[in-house]
């Protein structure tokens, strides 16, 4: 029998393509970078850390006089060596606004930008400085650009319940056209819907799920977690009622070759994809608050603020929702509860009543 290549295995391989495809622009010495890191990051980031390195090769070209008759692929190890710290500074400047190779548009980065391509860069030079095939590392010299904390976007429960009850019964505001399109997505919505509100999964760890993944008898689904590994997460009887409604539907699609074993179709009857998934969304939360962008991350916030808001237990909030590491779940979580925060205002009296 052969063996069933599961979403998160065709996409490592089509990222893998892209990534031998991106690395070939570079410097020839950038392959080793991206060979020995193979081993400790996922395909998506060696994408990003090759399309950040990129970027900063093509800035050399366009804004250093030393290197303006350069192509990517003239530059050599020794010339990596000569970058300082003031180059890097530079580099920063440019990248709050430039027009990338062939685009029209100017591009911007603000802090997480900054930070993310600065730390692409360090990766970068750290192996070539550990490995001694360079002397200098400027990386080290140059400040990471501040993060500043935002407030975490999510639904309150009432939203919550007025966006689940919207999905339900909105085809009388529809025009007949929507309609038509609504009556044929409708139980997949409110299942993909209800289920980024009912366990926290990831928009890609939703889109990779296969009808094979779900467990009804002990109402737990199999998921691959970002880094690859697997888990068996549980869902309520909310969530097992809106995926059996939609799997009713789902049994009368002819699904396209290659697209037998996905659980949510797409109207081409084929895998659905993280876009249409941000797509729905965003249609549907509109029409409940259009004060808050939401996306389906808010919707995984969401579920974490209300899981730790009704357990008290960030240890568990961290599990089910995959982090690695429980600081990442407490500074997202532990420190918004209002709740809490309201009762201090009543808890210290500065006159007896």
């Amino acid at each position: 029998m052969e063996k069933r290549i599961t979403y998160h295995e065709q996409t490592d391989m089509q990222n893998t393509l892209k990534l031998r495809e991106i690395v070939k622009s570079l410097p020839p010495f950038a392959s080793d970078f991206f060979r020995a890191v193979s081993t400790t990051t996922a395909t998506s980031t060696r994408i990003k850390y090759a399309l950040d390195v990129r970027i900063f090769f093509q800035f050399l070209i366009r804004e250093n006089p030393l290197y303006k008759d350069h192509s990517l692929h003239d530059f050599t190890l020794a010339e990596l060596d000569k970058i300082t710290a003031l180059d890097l500074e530079e580099y920063i400047e440019y990248l709050k606004a430039y027009q990338p190779e062939g685009n029209d548009e100017y591009f911007t980065n603000g802090e997480r930008g900054l930070k993310r391509k600065l730390s692409s860069l360090r990766s970068f030079y750290a192996y070539y400085y550990k490995h001694e095939m360079i002397q200098n590392n400027p990386t080290l010299l140059v400040d990471m650009p501040k993060l500043h904390e935002k407030e975490i976007i999510r639904l309150e429960p009432d939203e919550v319940a007025r966006l689940l009850d919207y999905i339900e019964s909105c085809a009388d505001e529809l025009t007949p056209h929507q309609k038509k399109y609504y009556e044929k997505t409708k139980y997949r919505d409110i299942a993909i819907v209800t289920l980024l509100l009912g366990t926290g999964v990831r928009v890609s760890e939703c889109v990779g799920l296969d009808i094979e993944d779900i467990d009804f008898k002990n109402n737990g689904l199999k998921l691959t977690r970002k880094g690859g590994n697997e888990m068996i997460i549980y869902f309520g009887p909310e969530v097992e009622k809106a995926l059996k409604d939609y799997i009713e539907v789902r049994r009368q699609i002819v699904p396209v070759s290659g697209h037998e074993h996905a659980l949510f179709y797409s109207t081409q009857r084929k895998r659905i994809g993280v876009k249409a998934v941000e797509n729905l969304v965003k249609k549907y939360s509109m029409k409940v608050t259009t004060a808050k962008k939401i996306t389906p991350h808010k919707l995984r916030s969401t579920y974490g603020t209300t899981l730790y808001q009704e357990t008290g237990d960030i240890y568990l909030v961290a599990d089910v929702l995959g982090h690695k590491d429980v600081n990442t779940t407490k500074k997202h979580y532990a420190a918004i509860d209002d709740a809490r925060r309201r009762s201090a205002a009543k808890a210290v009296q500065l006159r007896e009543p």
